[in-house]
């Protein structure tokens, strides 16, 4: 293919918008030619930006599938729970699919999506982009290149960070697992995918998960607090305020995220910043929310052969997001900071350090997750050009092997019970 890949946007949120900037960057690569959302700041904003063609603007992404197939490639980035139906509605129509994670939100939907992809012959890249960052990647290598000898224990940390908690998983969009998912498919699925895929081919055959929701709860609130966090006469003594992690950003001047992602009409400034902080859901006191979501919880796993696994992820951490990783081997050991990976090989005592280049353009908006993102829609882009889905390193086997995984780990904490994992679920 010589020419762009024509993509369609269902879903122009933060995550929509941030895949659709490839096209601004190569244009010779990416054309967004269709936008689907019923926001219409969202949908007018992304027309805007990529020229779409009135005809190809929609409120609701069932009339383009009504349509006469004008694209290569969609990408699906509509809430948790409106994934399935447009998944597969694109992929019996022959779209290419890039799918925002997590798949879906039940074991049945995540199914459907894989079969109606495989069935249809059209590719499958769902956003477990951290398998994308460069250094990530660089552990698998040195695991299958033998760097540590045979993986005999994995120990895996995610610091969420406490503002970052609280504007997504106490205010926002997925605090409540009835509206969007539980918290290990939402905000985790990334990191039992990344265990699953350390571990190779080996199954994973018993699970178990704690964990719980603390701190943000009405029993916990302040004496004193308000309802709101802008009339809240304790504010200033409060880490958690929505004055302090919106508004005092804005006023110097930073308009990305978590800023724009709470003035769905409009762009944030302080205006309308303080505006929704008075009337909109992110500026409820974190004590008085409707959220139900875990804000810590472990997960211990143990696969074929004898390996172990554990993961952990917390709320409340001054890091947000950088992920720390020690992967323990029968030659030696190897640990990740989230900037460097260390190996210490037990034979010589000595350890060599490995950075890797990160290529990600400059002034383009999608260095989240460490670069991640760009190289999760590139590889996308190149894939679906070159008719090749060997390119894509989130398909939908090993997508759907670490997805069953997360609800089975959710399902033992549930029920406080060891879950053995059946071979039809894990082979």
């Amino acid at each position: 293919m010589t020419s762009p890949v024509r993509v369609i946007v269902v879903g122009a949120g933060n995550r929509g918008d941030n895949y659709s900037q490839f096209a601004s960057v190569h244009p010779e690569r990416m054309k967004v030619v269709g936008v689907a959302d019923p926001r219409k700041f969202a949908r007018t904003k992304l027309q805007q930006q990529h020229r779409i063609e009135d005809e190809n603007v929609f409120t609701e992404w069932k009339s383009v599938v009504e349509r006469e197939k004008f694209a290569d490639a969609v990408l699906i980035c509509t809430p948790d729970r409106l994934h399935k139906e447009p998944a597969v509605a694109f992929a019996n129509k022959g779209y290419h699919v890039l799918l925002e994670k997590p798949m879906a939100t039940t074991v049945e939907d995540c199914t459907a999506i894989v079969k109606a992809c495989t069935l249809n012959g059209v590719m499958l890249s769902v956003a477990h982009v951290l398998r994308y960052d460069p250094l990530i990647h660089m552990i698998k290598e040195l695991i299958d290149a033998g760097a540590i000898g045979d993986v005999i224990h994995i120990q895996h940390f995610e610091p969420v960070g406490f503002y970052h908690f609280a504007h997504s998983f106490v205010r926002g969009n997925w605090r409540n697992e009835a509206e969007s998912s539980f918290a290990l498919l939402a905000k985790s699925c990334h990191d039992i995918d990344l265990i699953h895929h350390w571990a190779g081919a080996r199954r994973c055959v018993k699970v178990s998960s704690f964990g719980s929701v603390s701190h943000f709860q009405k029993e916990d609130k302040p004496t004193g607090a308000g309802d709101r966090c802008m009339n809240c006469p304790i504010e200033q003594d409060c880490p958690y305020s929505a004055s302090k992690i919106y508004l005092d950003r804005v006023k110097q001047g930073h308009t990305g995220w978590p800023v724009s992602v709470i003035c769905p009409s409009s762009l944030p400034d302080i205006e309308s910043v303080t505006e929704a902080l008075k009337n909109g859901p992110y500026g409820r006191c974190v004590y008085e929310c409707d959220n139900d979501v875990c804000t810590n919880q472990v997960v211990n796993m143990e696969f074929e052969g004898g390996l172990t696994a554990a993961f952990s992820m917390v709320a409340f951490t001054e890091e947000i997001c950088k992920r720390k990783t020690t992967i323990y081997g029968s030659k030696g050991e190897l640990s990740c900071n989230g900037h460097e990976v260390n190996v210490f090989d037990f034979l010589t005592q000595r350890s060599t350090k490995h950075t890797v280049l990160n290529n990600v353009p400059k002034h383009f908006g999608m260095s989240g997750h460490g670069g991640a993102d760009y190289h999760f829609i590139e590889a996308f882009i190149s894939a679906v050009a070159n008719n090749d889905p060997s390119l894509i390193r989130s398909g939908p086997v090993e997508t759907l092997l670490s997805h069953l995984l997360v609800f089975e780990a959710e399902r033992s904490r549930l029920e406080s019970t060891v879950v053995y994992c059946e071979n039809s679920s894990q082979s």
